[in-house]
């Protein structure tokens, strides 16, 4: 087989993340986008070394795992909910067979491995979107919402996504529709020229709040105070809180802010996991399954044990809502995050929910650990989804405490680190996956590392 060449085959397994594997005689050819089962269309892409990657055409014949019809316009176009056509209870068995056989081939002794926790919700779950500007093809009429599966520039409206509340649909096609009527054009990258780039959404699952940014270039100037009428006129479950313009006119294709002008209301918005109260900006970060989020922070303050009179370290601590939880039960926590938004965002929420043993540094974690004076007994780390930096891995492990908890939202990046952990003297002990994007190739895993024998270790759930 060369380059170019179409075939066909069934797709035996998928490793994650999405990576399908067909065989064809005593080749294997790995290709994204497939379901187990799924007999393809296929054409051979690439050949690194001995291995050949494809990328997939056409479904010819669904697999028997795929028992329901799809719930939105756009599948399987969309890239997004690649697994909705599963059942939940099949996706959540592959997703944790995929965690169980990274795990296995890197953790060196026995360990537990306990069964994934589901989400407590299947749809309308995602308290976070950004959506796209754009077309659908090329020169096409505007279009808002998700970039077509493998395309960079083919946007796909979102008018029925069943990721997300239906109050942020609402908002989308009403967003859309005023541009549409006014034939606003959209940022086009490669010519740098253009208006509308993203429109992102907040919404609060137990609020109900919620937040409209919409991000637009600096090179037109329109009247936005229609829009904000219209937004505000919309008959929501939730409420509007802030609508808010964000200028950006970087070249590359992030949401980011050069400028961010209140519309309308304020440029927060409040959410509650755990009978805690946090408040949350536009850029900071927030678990985007609000529901999920609280099975996940539960997971990790059982894992944790009893930390009274100890100091934690939470490393990659976001907004600081694990450092919080985790201080209810400590002696003191100290929070490490390189953005300065959420570390600002952290101490206004913990002030807020009168937690006073918290401590949030604002840095990078590699920098950060030689400033610090104080030594932890136990270490939280929730890196991004590379992984921990190989630098800061050896400044963590030099801290020698006794457990680590792990949490990552990238299997293989936690595989490769937990050989460095290993080489140090740490055991895997349990680990557990938790389900915070249903219908998608992602999950979180939750690994808790000691020094001691798994077998006299004693777990305390608080």
């Amino acid at each position: 087989m060369k380059k170019g060449d179409i075939c066909q085959g069934v797709i035996e397994s998928v490793d994650f993340p999405n990576k399908g594997k067909v065989k064809l005689g005593e080749t294997v050819v790995t290709l994204k986008n497939g379901i187990p089962g799924q007999n393809i269309e296929f054409v051979i892409n690439k050949r690194r070394g001995g291995r050949l990657e494809g990328r997939l055409l056409k479904v010819l014949e669904k697999s028997p795992l795929e028992t329901r019809d799809p719930v939105c316009s756009i599948f399987p176009e969309c890239g997004g909910c690649m697994y909705q056509t599963m059942s939940y209870e099949e996706q959540l068995k592959m997703k944790e067979k995929q965690v169980r056989d990274l795990l296995d081939q890197a953790v060196e002794t026995d360990y537990v491995f306990e069964p994934i926790k589901r989400s407590p919700l299947e749809f309308c779950y995602r308290n976070k979107m950004e959506f796209s500007f754009g077309d659908a093809c090329k020169d096409g009429p505007l279009t808002l919402g998700l970039h077509k599966k493998g395309s960079t520039y083919d946007v796909l409206t979102a008018f029925d996504c069943k990721l997300v509340h239906k109050d942020l649909t609402a908002i989308l096609q009403c967003v859309l529709t005023f541009f549409q009527e006014r034939n606003i054009g959209y940022y086009k990258k490669m010519q740098h020229t253009g208006y509308l780039r993203h429109l992102l959404l907040r919404r609060a699952d137990t609020t109900g709040e919620i937040l409209v940014n919409l991000v637009t270039t600096a090179q037109e100037e329109h009247d936005l105070k229609p829009l904000v009428e219209k937004l505000l006129s919309l008959q929501l479950e939730g409420k509007i809180v802030g609508i808010l313009h964000i200028l950006n006119d970087s070249l590359s294709d992030v949401v980011q802010s050069d400028e961010t002008r209140i519309l309308y209301g304020q440029d927060y918005f409040y959410e509650e996991i755990l009978g805690l109260k946090f408040k949350i900006t536009p850029f900071s970060f927030f678990q985007p399954n609000s529901r999920a989020a609280a099975v996940l922070y539960s997971t990790v303050r059982e894992y944790i044990g009893d930390i009274k009179n100890k100091t934690v370290f939470d490393l990659y601590s976001g907004t600081g809502t694990i450092s919080q939880i985790a201080a209810a039960v400590a002696k003191k926590v100290v929070g490490v995050e390189i953005v300065e938004e959420a570390v600002r965002a952290a101490k206004e929420n913990a002030r807020r929910n009168g937690i006073d043993n918290c401590e949030f540094i604002a840095g990078d974690v590699l920098k950060v650990l030689d400033e610090i004076a104080e030594k932890p007994d136990l270490i939280i780390l929730d890196p991004p989804r590379d992984g921990i930096h190989p630098k800061a891995l050896p400044k963590i492990l030099d801290y020698g405490v006794e457990r680590i908890v792990y949490i990552s939202c990238k299997p293989t990046s936690l595989a490769r680190d937990l050989s460095v952990f290993q080489e140090r003297g740490y055991q895997v002990e349990r680990c557990v996956c938790v389900d915070q994007f249903v219908h998608t190739v992602h999950v979180e895993t939750v690994v808790l590392l000691s020094h001691k024998s798994p077998d006299s270790h004693i777990f305390e759930v608080i």
